[in-house]
């Protein structure tokens, strides 16, 4: 009994998951206003059509740990393992990615499509003048 109850939680916790993925990027960025605006209603997130999710002044920027407590209140998910993370490396890990394709070209602070060097100056000596 107690294994199919972890599994739903589990279930739900995967739900609750997606449609946060879901709502980061299916977003719509409003650049006049400078605010990402809610394109359809995710009732898990509770958040509804039209709702600002993040913006430059004056919104309250919407936070995954805070759904999740109010689910865990309810008794409806649990908290992951520290030693495996919380919800806030959840968060780092998978919506924190780079959006811009620049940010992305580099792993590591080394560039994916290194294409060789510059020639070095003065034949390899480097910058003194000996």
């Amino acid at each position: 009994m107690e294994t199919t109850s972890r599994v739903e939680r589990d279930v739900f916790r995967g739900r609750v998951k997606e449609e946060w993925g879901l709502l980061w990027r299916e977003r719509f960025d409003d650049r006049v206003r400078a605010e990402a605006v809610s394109v359809r209603d995710y009732p898990l997130v509770f958040t509804s059509r039209g709702h600002v999710i993040f913006a430059t002044r004056n919104a309250k920027v919407l936070s995954f740990s805070q759904i999740m407590a109010v689910y865990a209140s309810q008794g409806l998910v649990y908290s992951p393992d520290p030693d495996v993370g919380g919800w806030g490396k959840f968060v780092r890990t998978h919506e924190g990615r780079a959006a811009h394709w620049r940010a992305r070209a580099f792993v590591n602070g080394q560039s994916k499509c290194k294409k060789g060097g510059q020639h070095m100056r003065k034949g390899g000596r480097g910058w003194l003048h000996k």
